[in-house]
């Protein structure tokens, strides 16, 4: 069992890692080596709190099937444990922030500077477009 939080824990077995070729430049070491890993990993299988299933859906994007089950590509690297350990690591770093919620936003009002500031500002325009106009001079 791997633990991400005090509120979340996930089984090795839950996590499904395959080797494959990497694409990209390399030379003859890209096409004969499977070092790029492939991580799949079904979200069904962990008990998370909607608000949580949510911004994970969000965070993963295009990397979660309509299944639930998110797929991480990873091959930075030129070794398969290097891989492996990077897609794992990427996967607990989406899971970790999608644990987190953000904190609620609270309205202020604003001050009354902020306001005398805008209002100064409003007839300054307004005078330079009055200036715009004819001039009218009366005899």
């Amino acid at each position: 069992m791997l633990r991400l939080s005090r509120d979340l824990t996930i089984d090795e077995n839950d996590i499904e890692i395959v080797f494959v070729r990497a694409s990209g430049p390399g030379g003859q070491n890209v096409n004969k080596v499977s070092t790029a890993a492939q991580l799949r990993f079904d979200t069904r299988k962990i008990a998370l709190p909607p608000d949580a299933a949510q911004r994970l859906a969000r965070l993963a994007g295009s990397r979660m099937t309509k299944d639930g089950v998110i797929v991480i590509q990873a091959f930075r690297f030129r070794t398969q444990e290097r891989n492996r350990a990077d897609a794992i690591e990427r996967l607990f770093e989406m899971l970790k922030e999608a644990m987190v919620r953000p904190t609620p936003r609270r309205p202020t009002r604003p001050t009354l500077g902020s306001k005398k500031r805008r209002l100064e500002g409003k007839k300054r325009r307004s005078d330079i477009k009055a200036g715009r106009g004819s001039q009218r001079f009366d005899d």
